[in-house]
């Protein structure tokens, strides 16, 4: 399993070996500096700003173009950077340049630009040299780059890559090699490379244990369902809960989703995949908290065992909930794994997962929904995801919403009637199994890229997994 994902494996696409004189050097060119009025990206030759003009390049955010020398090698390399400004580019413009450039080492030719940040750009770079390959045969070359001497923690940057590639891969490795089990196998593996414990709990196992909304989810499964507990960290230092869906794929049970809503379930285990991904940030950085990861892990399947709407279920908690539709699972199982997580009183909880279309609808695809039982903590992270590049969008916890879950027969539906607020509803259910007194917070992400963009290839991603990492850093860091 270590050699499956990448967690510490992933090369960045960086190169210790490259003299500068030896790489390809790569120009940064905004739309107002098109006309090479100046001198200031020093152009190999005359014949290259022909070529660039020739070829009318409009530098236009993510552009890259290939410019040959007189002998037809390649000479250098433009990337449009679109807006004039750093603060109005992509901050991920950098990312664009792996996936469109031959193999080869190339360095990022700035010259007296000093308002880039070249850390950012590094981790650009590293994210956009990601591909899932699993299933090619010929892996393609990849090119790499000598970082510029501005680069800062690189140890902590390439960390950061490496657990985002972690969780890419497990999101879009296909359920039929990801399930229940799968998932669990990559908590083990995490854990054992750092030597900490990793309890999992399967299958009938889960009801004497307490769970018994993880086993309801996952019973209809040939795979059984688990719940995944995994440990770091002193003792002393404070304690964050990391809390993950890990629907490994969901069919929407007896309220089978269309053909269309079910061809991207395998990315149901997304928010598994980000707290793992962080986990790994976490862990090998050294942040000083005392971690913990809990997932359920499950496949919501169809069979004769299958839970149904209108049944009646007792949460850990020992609240009844009403099922109102078995295609809403994810917090379900997310009930049960908040109520372990606030036994211990934590001072943080954190719980990712792809919950809600409405919150695709509300902030679209690139935006992840951040709930809050606290306004400061949700604040601070929201500035840290927008200077990270790793966008965060804090909604309301609106409490008057709270008595569309109202149930005739049991202490709470776990969905609300009709098509409104859906997003704030499964906060609120998931809300109702953390004390008032823990802080807690809720990221419904959608963990794909249904288009590749620059540093986000199409595929699985970790999204505000970043955001976490820096924010958590900045808290828990020590004087």
């Amino acid at each position: 399993m270590s050699d499956t994902f990448a967690f510490q494996s992933f090369d960045p696409g960086f190169t210790d070996t490259a003299a500068a004189n030896q790489c390809v050097p790569i120009y940064l060119l905004s739309a107002d500096n098109i006309t090479f009025e100046d001198d200031t990206y020093e152009l190999t030759s005359l014949r290259a700003k022909n070529w660039i003009k020739a070829s009318n390049f409009t530098a236009s955010g993510g552009n890259v173009l290939l410019v040959p020398d007189d002998e037809g090698l390649l000479a250098c390399v433009v990337l449009g950077l679109g807006a004039p400004t750093v603060a109005e580019q992509d901050p991920l413009v950098v990312g664009a340049l792996p996936q469109q450039l031959p193999g080869g080492d190339y360095k990022l030719a700035y010259g007296e630009d000093e308002s880039r940040d070249r850390h950012h750009d590094a981790l650009a770079w590293a994210l956009g040299t990601y591909r899932f390959e699993r299933y090619k045969k010929t892996p393609a070359a990849r090119p790499k780059l000598r970082l510029d001497d501005g680069v800062e923690e690189r140890d902590e940057l390439v960390a950061v890559a490496r657990a985002t590639a972690f969780g890419r891969d497990l999101i879009t490795t296909p359920a039929n090699d990801m399930g229940p089990q799968q998932i669990a196998e990559a908590a083990q593996a995490l854990a054992a490379a750092y030597d900490v414990p990793c309890h999992i709990i399967t299958g009938a196992e889960l009801l004497t244990a307490n769970f018994p909304l993880v086993h309801a989810v996952g019973r209809a499964s040939d795979q059984a369902p688990r719940l995944i507990d995994v440990s770091w960290g002193a003792d002393s230092d404070p304690k964050v809960t990391l809390v993950g869906k890990g629907v490994a794929f969901d069919t929407g049970g007896l309220d089978i989703k269309s053909a269309s809503g079910m061809i991207l379930m395998k990315k149901d285990m997304g928010g598994a995949a980000n707290v793992l991904a962080l986990a790994s940030a976490i862990m090998a950085n050294a942040l000083p908290v005392r971690l913990r990861v809990i997932i359920p892990a499950v496949e919501n399947a169809i069979s004769g065992s299958a839970f149904r709407p209108g049944d009646i279920l007792t949460s850990r908690s020992g609240r009844t909930v009403e099922i109102g539709n078995t295609d809403a699972e994810g917090r379900l199982i997310l009930a049960d794994a908040l109520t372990l997580a606030d036994e211990d009183h934590p001072d943080l909880i954190i719980d990712m997962a792809t919950l809600t279309g409405a919150a695709r609808v509300a902030l679209g695809t690139d935006i992840p929904g951040l709930f809050s039982n606290n306004d400061e903590f949700a604040a601070g992270l929201q500035a840290t995801a927008l200077r990270e590049a790793d966008p965060l969008w804090h909604m309301p916890l609106w409490q008057p919403y709270r008595n569309l879950l109202d149930s005739k027969i049991a202490d709470i539906n776990h969905i609300s009637p009709g098509g409104y607020g859906g997003a704030i509803t499964a906060a609120l259910f998931l809300s109702s199994f953390v004390s008032a007194q823990t802080r807690w917070a809720h990221i419904d992400l959608m963990a794909y890229n249904l288009a590749a963009k620059p540093g986000k290839p199409i595929g699985g991603e970790t999204q505000g997994m970043r955001a976490l990492y820096h924010h958590l850093k900045a808290l828990y860091a020590k004087a």
